[in-house]
């Protein structure tokens, strides 16, 4: 917990002033299945623009993966700080003695409540792993809570 504070605060000097996107940057959790490659861990998203956003998962809990995300955030214009988003990457995940690389692609949605500093979002990660064994993973289900600034 510590260093999940200290993580926070460094990357809160870092951040940007706000824009028309309901935040710039957030870090938190992100829960889901252990069955895919990157699994249940930590997630950092970074808005490179209004709709352009970067995010890394750093997944912990079947070895350890790294995944890295570009999406493009859609407004859904009946429902105020509710974006569906879309986007591709890739990962390379480590188990004992076994390395996973591939694609990874994200859909969901993503809300930011207003009055405090925490964003939400669903999604589903599919992942096709190209490198040790080939095959899709479908289960990527993913809700992450994240302190934003």
């Amino acid at each position: 917990m510590k260093k999940m504070f200290f993580v926070c605060s460094i990357l809160s000097l870092f951040s940007l002033a706000a824009s028309a996107q309901d935040y710039n940057n957030a870090v938190g959790i992100r829960l889901g299945p252990n069955s895919a490659n990157i699994s249940p861990g930590f997630t950092i998203k970074h808005f490179l623009n209004e709709t352009n956003a970067v995010e890394g998962i750093v997944g912990v809990s079947n070895g350890i993966g790294l995944c890295a995300l570009y999406e493009w955030h859609h407004p859904i214009e009946s429902a105020e700080h509710l974006n569906w988003f879309v986007g591709a990457g890739g990962y390379a995940a480590f188990r004992y003695s076994t390395s996973f690389i591939g694609a990874a692609g994200i859909v969901g949605l993503d809300y930011k409540f207003e009055q405090i500093p925490l964003n939400v979002s669903v999604d589903w990660k599919p992942e096709l792993n190209l490198i040790t064994n080939v095959g899709f993973e479908a289960s990527g289900v993913g809700v992450s809570a994240r302190f934003t600034f």
